[in-house]
């Protein structure tokens, strides 16, 4: 099945839609979809046909219809927000969009309707703290988990109980998880077999590793490692988005201002993450998916509006492959696969 890839670029206002090429990695533009104020966040519903979209500039969440045979976008739905949306997801029956907003200092759940579009008022809009940077529910759907960041935020995780039949989240308890380090913790992963998760930490320019316990959905910080080299790195610096191969094998974290990708390879029992060298990228890589065999990571440039395409090797070490336009401030990727 051919794989696609869509591209939010904020400063043109518009989804580029690309496939991939499954043996070299390399893009292939389809089309561009005009999306008005500034699309910059974005998730594809767990059965790949529709397309959730965060503005940054006219605060709103845009659903679009997924063509399951050219992968084209067709808009089905929105609704205006109060404030920025930095992060979208859905619960992992795509039932719910879920919502952060870092200066909204909330979190929201807004439901998603028969036909796969968003536009009714929200099932929660409830104040957290600022800084709030990311959501996503646990495998099971039963938890749900939202970073903020340090400085203007709490340095803190905080933990709730989702009920994926109505949308409504509790605070668990504890109700936040509070690292003593300055972390800053702001998206986050989980390993696909192991109870763990993992945070890019904003401000400690790190990655944090966290133990789920999943009879009460509550975590635990096992270890903390940085994303930048061992001489260290004197210039302003955060990390951004965090990935990890299929495989469980091998999780990746962007740096900003080093502009660079740390690598780690992962402990197969314990999910403890190891060093595995920093890869040079774009200027300012905010945005960084892989493909879905393991085999291909891209990381785009907010400053460069270019794509840097890298080969995953068997160790896990990224190598540059080339580079693709894109446009004025790319701010994330989104890859699937479809019938075609």
């Amino acid at each position: 099945m051919p794989y696609y890839m869509y591209v939010a670029v904020q400063g043109d206002n518009k989804i580029s839609v690309f496939t991939i090429d499954p043996d070299t990695g390399g893009m292939t533009l389809q089309s561009d979809v005009a999306v008005d104020g500034g699309p910059f966040t974005m998730a594809i519903s767990p059965d790949r046909r529709f397309l959730y979209v965060g503005c940054r500039e006219i605060t709103q969440l845009v659903s679009f219809e997924i063509d399951q045979a050219s992968g084209g976008l067709t808009r089905n739905g929105s609704i205006a927000l109060d404030s920025w949306p930095v992060y979208v997801a859905t619960d992992r029956r795509g039932r719910f969009v879920l919502s952060s907003y870092y200066q909204g200092a909330r979190v929201a759940v807004h439901p998603i309707g028969d036909d796969g579009s968003v536009g009714g008022e929200p099932v929660e809009w409830l104040e957290t703290a600022t800084g709030a940077h990311a959501m996503q529910t646990d495998p099971t759907n039963a938890y749900a988990f939202v970073p903020h960041i340090a400085g203007n935020g709490p340095n803190s995780i905080w933990q709730f109980r989702f009920d994926q039949d109505t949308g409504h989240i509790t605070p668990n308890s504890p109700a936040t998880v509070d690292p003593e380090e300055f972390l800053g913790p702001r998206h986050f992963c989980f390993h696909p077999s192991l109870d763990v998760l993992y945070f890019s930490n904003e401000q400690g320019c790190s990655v944090s590793a966290y133990n789920l316990d999943t009879s009460n959905g509550t975590l635990s910080l096992f270890q903390t490692v940085t994303t930048l080299p061992p001489e260290g790195f004197s210039e302003r610096n955060t990390c951004s988005q965090i990935q990890i191969t299929s495989s469980g094998r091998f999780l990746y974290a962007p740096n900003r201002g080093h502009d660079s990708i740390a690598c780690y390879t992962v402990d197969a029992a314990t999910g403890a993450l190891t060093s595995n060298g920093i890869m040079p990228s774009e200027p300012r890589p905010n945005a960084l998916c892989l493909d879905l065999q393991d085999k291909f990571a891209y990381s785009a440039g907010q400053d460069s509006g270019q794509m840097a395409i890298f080969g995953v090797g068997d160790s896990g070490q990224l190598t540059r492959l080339g580079s693709h336009p894109l446009g004025e401030g790319p701010g994330w990727i989104s890859i699937t696969e479809l019938p075609g």
